[in-house]
């Protein structure tokens, strides 16, 4: 079987219409923990002729799901590796260290890889088809599509203080009933999503404006549009719908 090579130049996957990739010089050459191996071109490097460039969000819709979940997690290595070429604590070149870390060899400081963490939850109230799911849309997103809230964790918070914390801050409102849903990498560039399920317990929408563009109650068989399949919030407003005998439009 032919080695499994995934080349990225910059954050633009190489998608090749053939079966296989050119060899290429790479500026960053890594071998993944599945053996897989992930390079990094040069953002001048031509690109070859049968080969075109996506976006990991638009490459979703044109790889099944395990190559587009190897790709993700290519990229987030060689962002890694390409942000931790120099020790943070006095400049020196680091060096391989234990497992896939790297080593300072002056002051002894160790790195490892790591993901940047964060929460998002799905808010409810009522009971049945009566059920009102609160949702907001940023400014970044596509027009019209509201989701679920979203934001990072903050040193020294667990991820239910975060749930709590973000709800306030970007709601307005209280929560109760935390339940865990899943996970999901998010090679955007290097996060991983902690989904939870919640109920409403007080306080009315008040969207931080800083943050949001509008948030509102919608009922279950009147949802604005929803976001794309990628994404674990999809995920969780799906099992909302299907929770109460319903299909999400598209």
């Amino acid at each position: 079987m032919s080695e499994v090579r995934i080349i990225f130049q910059g954050d633009r996957l190489w998608l090749p219409s053939g079966p296989a990739l050119p060899e290429v010089e790479a500026k960053i050459s890594l071998r993944l923990p599945e053996g897989h191996l992930a390079l990094k071109v040069a953002e001048e490097q031509p690109v070859p002729e049968g080969v075109e460039t996506l976006s990991l969000r638009e490459a979703f819709a044109r790889m099944d799901l395990e190559a587009w979940v190897r790709a993700g997690r290519a990229y987030q290595w060689l962002e890694w590796e390409a942000g931790h070429r120099f020790c943070g604590r006095c400049a020196t070149a680091l060096e391989p260290g234990e497992g896939h870390g790297r080593r300072c060899p002056a002051c002894g400081l160790a790195a490892f890889p790591s993901n940047a963490t964060a929460i998002i939850v799905l808010i409810s109230r009522g009971e049945g088809r009566n059920r009102e799911l609160a949702l907001a849309r940023s400014p970044h997103f596509k027009p019209g599509v509201y989701s679920a809230i979203a934001g990072f964790t903050e040193p020294g918070e667990s991820l239910e203080q975060a749930v709590h914390r973000e709800v306030a801050e970007e709601l307005g409102i209280r929560v109760q009933g935390l339940r865990y849903f899943g996970s999901q990498p998010w090679p955007f560039p290097n996060g991983l999503m902690v989904a939870f399920l919640a109920e409403h317990l007080a306080g009315d929408l008040r969207p931080d404006p800083a943050e949001l563009e509008d948030a509102r109650w919608f009922r279950l068989d009147a949802l604005p549009p929803l976001p794309g399949p990628l994404s674990i919030a999809r995920w969780m407003l799906d099992a909302a719908l299907a929770e109460a005998g319903l299909e999400a439009g598209a």
